[in-house]
This record gives structure tokens, sequence and C-alpha cells, in this order.
């Protein structure tokens, strides 16, 4: 499709605060999509106080959908957002051209910026990788945020490259940085220009992110606990460490235990015991084992006793 030029969707919309990474909840049976289910996690999301939400990122298993399945989530999450929020789009590819030609094809009403991860399998020199962002940077018609998450993808976004694209894309809005390298994070923040927002990639490290200078976090965590870390990303966000801190490390336990066995499979099995979704995937991911469910369990009971 023809975009509408850049500037009906160059916004100032500033990517702070918390994001939702949303799951997909799928039917047990049919390994379709539960858009019911969706709609009342979108609800909830929106009701706690989200500041915007992530559709098909990594989170959502977009990997195992096809086009047209991507496609139909993008409709129906703008559609029950209708505006309430903003909604970033997961979209990026380890082929330029491909992804590229995926931007040009997408439908960008309702969508407020890209989240576009880096390269992966590929493993890029550093040059490439700009030469890549610099690329779908040129293409998107909204604001992009670059994804670094170097245990996914097996390559790293060093904070030079990040820097060169800040300084010469003026549509790079952010970074999620989900490197756990804080020396490399503090490096972003300490020399970047004041537009790059640097955003927490990993929810139990987003309170030490936020103290050195990050503006917030695109979190799976907050898919089953929304309310708490919204109100501990906006505590930090007015400099309330000490406040933040109580729920950081009241949510601390659940935080690691739902990425022992990767993700989505971990925030399923939680929302699961909430009864919020069924821990439903499509394969190569799997349910947890009874080991981990059974201590996601004795967790969530602990946490919601307290």
């Amino acid at each position: 499709m023809e975009h509408t030029h850049k500037s009906q969707y160059m916004k100032n919309i500033v990517f702070n605060g918390t994001g939702v990474a949303l799951v997909t909840p799928l039917r047990k049976q049919q390994d379709t999509v539960d858009f019911s289910s969706l709609e009342s996690l979108i609800e909830r999301m929106v009701e706690a106080g989200v500041n915007y939400i992530v559709a098909l990122g990594t989170t959502s298993e977009a990997a195992t959908m096809t086009f047209k399945e991507q496609q139909a989530l993008q409709e129906f999450i703008v559609d029950t957002v209708n505006g309430r929020v903003p909604i970033v789009l997961g979209l990026g590819g380890n082929d330029t051209r491909a992804v590229a030609e995926r931007i040009h094809e997408t439908n960008f009403d309702g969508i407020s910026g890209i989240l576009s991860v880096t390269p992966y399998y590929n493993k890029p020199q550093q040059k490439g990788l700009v030469q890549h962002f610099k690329s779908v940077a040129d293409m998107s018609p909204v604001p992009l945020i670059l994804y670094n998450v170097p245990g996914r993808t097996g390559c790293n976004l060093a904070a030079e490259s990040v820097l060169q694209l800040a300084e010469e894309c003026p549509n790079v809005v952010g970074i999620k940085e989900a490197s756990g390298n804080m020396s490399q994070i503090m490096e972003i923040i300490r020399n970047k220009p004041s537009r790059l927002q640097v955003i927490s990639g990993d929810d139990a490290l987003t309170l030490p992110m936020m103290a050195v200078g990050a503006t917030g976090v695109i979190s799976v965590m907050a898919n089953a606990l929304p309310q708490d870390m919204v109100s501990m990303v906006n505590l930090a966000l007015k400099d309330n460490i000490r406040k933040a801190s109580q729920l950081h490390y009241k949510m601390l336990p659940l935080m690691h235990a739902i990425f022992e066995e990767g993700n989505p499979s971990g925030i399923k099995a939680l929302m699961e015991i909430q009864g919020t979704i069924t821990c439903s995937l499509r394969l190569p991911l799997c349910k947890v084992s009874k080991q981990l469910y059974n201590k996601l369990s004795v967790l969530y009971n602990a946490y919601t006793a307290n």
C-alpha cells in the first residue's frame, strides 16, 4: 500500500512509562487466536494505566503466525484499543529488503511506532546493523524503536551504533535495551541526544535502568501484573526510588521465574494460574514443566497474600 506522507504520523509521541509486550491468547483445541480473551486482556491493560501496547512482538508468538494471522491480530488490537493508548508494532527481520517491503505493505492506521529487532542468525557487523536500521528508518512512516536482545538474536547493537543511528536518523526515537549490559546501557544514556529514549527490555532490570536514566519498560510481566508494573515505573519516573524498590522486590521472584523456561511460556503459565487465559502455545514453544508451574503457583499465592 502507498503510505500517507510521514508528517501525518510523526506526532510527538513519547514512549516513556510502561509498555506491555502483549501475549496472544490461543484456544486450547483449535490452536487459533482467542479474540475474546485478547479483548479482555487489552481492556485490563488500558484500565491499569499502561502507557502503550506493543503488538506482534516476541511475546505475541508472531514468529509462528502467518502474515494473514498477523494482519488480523493487528487490526483487532487497533480496533479494540480505539486510540486510547499508542500502539507500537513489532516489525523486524534478518533480511533488510524484506523488512522494507513489509513496511511498505503494512497499514499504519492506528499505529504510533515500530519496534524493530536487530537482525538475527546472520550475525552482521556493526556497519551492517547501522545500514540495516538506516534503511528501516528511511522506509518507516512512524517513529522507530530499536530492539537490542543479543540473547535471542546472536548479535549486539553496540552503544556507538545506537548513538550513530540516533544522530543520523531523526525518526529513531528509542531503543529497547535487553542486553543486560549495564555498562553499555549507561554509555548510551550518557551520550544520547535528548530525543532518544532508553527503554528497559528486561523486567528485572527496569528499576536499576531507570535509576540511571532509562524512561520506562516494554514489559512481559505487565501482562499479569499491570497495575503494579505501572505503579513501580511511575514512582521511578518521579524519582521515588525507595517506594518503587518495594514493588520491584515484591515482583522480583516472579519476574525471574517466568523466564526460567522461556518466554512466553512462563508468562502464559502465570496468567493461566490467575485465570485470565489458558496456557496454550504453538510449537516449537511448549508449556512449562510441572515443577515450574507449581513454583509459579506458590510464588503467585505468596504475592497475592502480601
